[in-house]
């Protein structure tokens, strides 16, 4: 039986959670009006130009969601490199790596939103490649919709079959969203104040999450 992962705990989910409001907040403010946490919006828009024959406007989409896929590949990269280490988990890197990203985005003037929204969407697929359970439940800390539908069918279950262990993940899904609404709500405020330079906010956070994982009594090396 594996041992309970620091990565897989509740206070790894709230840091992780905050940082991702947060950082839709911030580019929403701050960088151009762009969600860059999920890239739903830039397929759908990059797919409208396209039937519009509107070249250049589809490759602004195009590049966030080919930096989203990068991203993805590099973390499983990391994780294969790094699985079997004894000295310093792979999440960790990856942490290190989101916060090294997010630290020279901070310095990055409004010329270069399009280069930081596409910087942000590579840390998101970072961290959601990464991060994938909460307490044991697949859970997202960048975006909202999958955790919402889980939260309210596992209510449901509880519901008709009174089962306390979907009401205890129900409540922990429910649990991260209203985080992501706090981190959302941080990061509006102090985006306000800061404007560019508020995601060091993040990167702070980022760095307490992997001091958390130097904790190795609570992570192992996983077999997959």
């Amino acid at each position: 039986m594996l041992k309970k992962q620091m990565s897989d705990s509740i206070w790894m989910g709230v840091l992780l959670a905050i940082t991702g409001g947060f950082l839709d907040a911030y580019t929403y403010i701050s960088r151009g009006g762009v969600f860059a946490n999920a890239q739903t919006g830039n397929v759908v828009l990059f797919s409208l130009h396209i039937a519009k024959f509107e070249w250049r406007k589809a490759t602004m989409y195009l590049i966030p969601i080919m930096a989203f896929v990068i991203g993805i590949f590099v973390t499983e990269m990391i994780r294969t490199r790094f699985l079997t280490h004894e000295k310093l988990h792979w999440r960790q890197l990856i942490v290190l790596l989101e916060a090294l990203i997010l630290l020279v985005a901070a310095f990055l003037p409004q010329s270069y939103n399009i280069v930081v929204n596409i910087m942000i969407s590579f840390v998101c697929a970072l961290q959601i490649e990464s991060f994938r359970k909460i307490e044991g439940n697949v859970c997202a800390t960048t975006m909202c919709t999958g955790n919402l539908r889980t939260a309210t069918e596992l209510l449901f279950r509880y519901y008709k079959e009174g089962n306390k262990k979907h009401r205890n993940a129900s409540l922990t899904y429910f649990f991260i969203l209203f985080v992501f609404v706090v981190g959302a709500s941080i990061g509006s405020v102090m985006t306000q104040f800061f404007f560019e330079k508020a995601v060091l906010f993040c990167v702070l956070l980022l760095l307490v999450s992997c001091i958390l994982m130097a904790f190795k009594g609570k992570e192992e090396v996983e077999s997959q």
